[in-house]
């Protein structure tokens, strides 16, 4: 487990065993743990991770034995980013909960193997179950449905290789019972739509290269036995997102089929989200909004920017009061939008949200007047922290940004209209970034695009105030051309003591042994992603760093170098570190490379999603949870 989690499970063992074993030695006006109530004491073990629970705390005495078996606690589990929950544990601890537990999320457990996920089927009382990224084959899930005849929604992954007709009778029979189903793409296929007519809720992820890794391209067909059009009769919620590449846009078309003849009568939520500037067109979209606005209980709507027309627009939102509506990346059609939402006849606008209600953004600042540009710039920006001392994420992004290794959204940034580009950022500098510390409970932030950053010492500022920052992510701050905030990144890093997650991409980062002393102050980190196309490493400090920082899980590194160099490192720390990390991921390989887009198609999407800076996705409506 982590180091916190361990110390907080070592320290409350203690306090029980002192207060257990020596009572008599207590003087009367103490209270020690075993003197709190059943109610409180379940409340503290809420926060304990279900494999410390059952295998460490439920060991201290018979009352936490009981305690910590209590279906107050085992009822929704999650082992998703338990880095160190290795197969053998994972089956001891999904023989625990085989009696209790109802919603069983593995998520991202890509490490565990495909037999340790068949001991799911253990878990009988399971209605809601989340494998995404897990080792799930065509067969491995139809035993699995085969033994859950209690399930109600379900996620995982489509993956090469997935055959419906392996499917089971048992199993088919199960499908037809979900009522939520998330499934992620990752090759032509419905998976098992089809064989769900009971969905009331589903979310699609299309993650599908457009060519193979031997370099052949991706055909949209179906493969055979999986070609039954799904039919949506009593679907609720649609949504989907979509990774770039044509494959997944046309069969993102192929699950819209069915809408183009018959729209679900109880549809109310739809959302679909494509990246890039030229979605493919889907000329049924205006009589599908239409139908979905002439029914007056439309939620939620989000589609490209190409798909809908001022006119339909209107019959969509007339009479309607969605709670979730975004056209954030059709400018073209605002004024219409607002004009809908004006003279549409909205039953009650105050009810509609046009953006998330947690993010504060300022899209296109303009200083108040022509001496604040050229005296104190910062005013503006400590007058919006000034009112959100609260925040906990905060995104600082140049205009035309784009990432050297995007994950979900191609590098066209800056041909996304007006979303992100405020022009003002290009002014940003270190005593912008100094501003920042009036933010004590900053947990997340991003800086990315921002030349005006010259020598970083606003980071070093910030990070002295902002103690508990656990996520951080720097992109081409300063100059392209040499990395002049190398000595105030150092510092910064060293005054991180809770980072968890470092992203940092700059075209000549040398992370040398002095980079890696600093990273290494880092005791908590788990996750780092480097990415350098003229960057350097030294083999020797990035082994001395895995080594002092046990809790580093996921170690990328895409840089300089040659390919044998990048290689024989990336073996060293798996031999070395292996066998005491189970979820270890080891990735270093020039960034120059011609394999690199097979060898990023290789690492775990879990983690995966972690390089990139910016994804494109389908905004999630405040009243709408995830399975």
């Amino acid at each position: 487990m982590s180091g916190d989690v361990c110390g907080v499970s070592d320290g409350m063992d203690y306090q029980i065993l002192q207060a257990v074993c020596d009572e008599d030695t207590l003087s009367s006006s103490s209270v020690g743990m075993s003197d709190l109530s059943d109610e409180i004491l379940l409340c503290i073990l809420r926060h304990i991770p279900v494999c410390d629970l059952l295998l460490n705390v439920a060991n201290v005495c018979q009352k936490l034995n009981t305690l910590c078996h209590d279906k107050t606690l085992l009822t929704h589990v999650s082992l998703s980013e338990d880095y160190w929950a290795d197969d053998a544990l994972v089956r001891r601890i999904l023989k625990q909960l085989a009696n209790h537990v109802q919603s069983l999320s593995l998520n991202g457990c890509y490490w565990l193997s495909g037999s340790t996920m068949e001991h799911i089927a253990r878990c009988r009382g399971v209605t809601h179950l989340d494998v995404t990224g897990c080792r799930i084959t065509s067969i491995r899930l139809s035993r699995l449905l085969s033994s859950l005849a209690f399930l109600k929604s379900l996620a995982f992954d489509v993956a090469p290789g997935f055959n419906s007709a392996q499917l089971s009778s048992e199993a088919v029979d199960a499908l037809s019972r979900l009522s939520e189903l998330r499934q992620m793409l990752l090759t032509p296929s419905y998976g098992v739509v089809p064989c769900c007519a009971q969905l009331r809720k589903l979310m699609l992820q299309f993650d599908i290269p457009d060519v193979t890794k031997e370099g052949v391209g991706v055909c949209c067909q179906l493969m055979v036995g999986q070609s039954s059009v799904p039919h949506y009769k009593q679907l609720e919620e649609f949504t989907a997102r979509l990774a770039p590449g044509e494959v997944n846009q046309t069969l993102l078309l192929l699950y819209l089929a069915v809408f183009s003849v018959n729209v679900p009568k109880h549809l109310r939520v739809f959302l679909v989200s494509i990246p890039g500037p030229n979605p493919a067109p889907w000329p049924a979209a205006p009589s599908v909004a239409q139908s979905l606005g002439e029914r007056g209980d439309l939620v939620a709507l989000q589609l490209p920017r190409s798909w809908l027309d001022s006119a339909s627009l209107k019959q969509a939102l007339e009479g309607n009061s969605p709670k979730h509506l975004s056209f954030s990346r059709c400018p073209a059609l605002w004024p219409q939008v607002f004009q809908s939402l004006l003279n549409s006849g909205v039953r009650d606008a105050t009810q509609l949200g046009l953006k998330k209600v947690p993010r504060v953004g300022l899209q296109n600042y303009k200083p108040a007047s022509e001496s604040s540009v050229s005296g104190d710039s910062t005013s503006g920006l400590a007058l919006l922290l000034a009112g959100c001392l609260f925040l906990e994420t905060f995104e600082l992004i140049g205009p035309g940004f784009a990432s050297t290794l995007p994950r979900l959204e191609p590098c066209t940034r800056a041909s996304v209209e007006p979303r992100g580009m405020c022009a003002w950022a290009r002014g940003i500098g270190d005593a912008h970034l100094a501003v920042l510390e009036a933010l004590p409970q900053l947990r997340r932030l991003t800086l990315a695009g921002l030349p005006g950053v010259l020598r970083g010492t606003g980071l070093v500022q910030l990070a002295k105030q902002c103690r508990d920052l656990r996520v951080l992510s720097l992109a081409n701050l300063g100059s392209l051309k040499t990395m002049n905030y190398t000595a105030a990144l150092l510092d910064t890093l060293k005054q991180c003591t809770q980072l968890q997650e470092l992203r940092l991409e700059q075209p000549y980062l040398n992370a040398n042994a002095s980079f890696f002393e600093a990273l290494s102050c880092c005791s908590r980190l788990q996750r780092v992603c480097l990415i350098s196309r003229c960057g350097t490493f030294d083999p020797s400090a990035t082994e001395t760093f895995m080594e002092r920082c046990c809790h580093v899980v996921m170690c990328h590194m895409f840089m300089g170098g040659t390919l044998v160099m990048c290689r024989t490192l990336q073996k060293a720390l798996l031999d070395r570190f292996s066998a005491e990390r189970p979820a270890l991921s080891v990735v270093i390989y020039p960034l120059q490379h011609e394999d690199l887009p097979s060898v990023i198609r290789d690492i775990p999407l879990t983690l995966l999603d972690r390089i990139t800076l910016f994804q494109s996705h389908v905004a999630q409506p405040p009243h709408l949870s995830p399975l």
